[in-house]
């Protein structure tokens, strides 16, 4: 039995924010600090955001210029949903720019990294909403907004991507609303194909991702799950 998994892509696959931040730079606008500081330290006003967007906009095939996060990973996403027969969907709220298609700068990218025939969905609404239409088991995504609306409007489970290991406040809420929290794509593959042994092993999918990512509470006693919750597997880096 395969699974249908959704993937975010700004901030899953590819590093959005290195390419706002150099953006920012050619229209004169200085972030001052980088990473998870910068939005603390220096906040942008709305009249600079403005700015560095309206230049992304008139950009022709901007989307198709972001570096990659762990490229090797996309990679071996794209080898794990040939081999294991998953129903893998690229998801964005990409605004437009000059050039191509948001759709198509989002597949070429894809091809280019090594994922074969990408599916790219770019829809502006709720994440829970398209959850649902597209029937997904799993979303994969760095916001936890979107993450809460999945588990909030839809059946889908989702799986969030912190890459600030430092954010524990962050992490716990998660981890209460029974989201997984990875702190790379790597470990969110690793978190995919172990729930998808128990997925091929035992019927009633949507039952047994329940128990995936509650956190190990009112596990049923006869459930042939590994020992150690999600929330244990993906929380246990020192």
């Amino acid at each position: 039995m395969s699974l249908r998994v959704g993937v975010d892509l700004d901030g899953v696959v590819a590093n959005f924010r290195a390419g706002f931040e150099a953006a920012a730079a050619t229209v004169g606008v200085g972030f001052g600090t980088t990473g998870a500081e910068a939005a603390i330290a220096d906040p942008l006003s709305s009249r600079e955001i403005k700015k560095i967007w309206e230049h992304v906009r008139a950009s022709p095939n901007w989307w198709s210029a972001l570096e990659p996060h762990e490229p090797a990973q996309i990679v071996r996403l794209s080898e794990m949903a040939r081999r294991l027969r998953w129903e893998v969907v690229f998801m964005t709220k990409r605004p437009g720019t000059a050039g191509d298609t948001v759709q198509f700068q989002s597949q070429w990218w894809l091809e280019r990294q090594g994922f074969r025939y990408p599916a790219v969905v770019t829809v502006p609404g709720s994440r829970g909403e398209l959850a649902n239409a597209l029937r997904l088991d799993v979303i994969v995504d760095d916001q936890m907004i979107n993450c809460v609306d999945v588990v909030s409007a839809s059946t889908a489970k989702a799986v969030l991507l912190l890459r600030d290991a430092i954010a524990q406040e962050t992490r716990d809420y998660a981890v209460s609303r029974g989201i997984g929290v990875v702190t790379s794509l790597e470990e969110a593959l690793d978190v995919l194909e172990s729930l998808h042994e128990t997925v091929r092993e035992r019927r009633g999918r949507l039952q047994r991702l329940s128990d995936w990512f509650s956190g190990g509470r009112n596990k049923p006693q006869d459930a042939a799950l590994p020992d150690q919750s999600l929330a244990d597997v993906v929380l246990r880096k020192d």
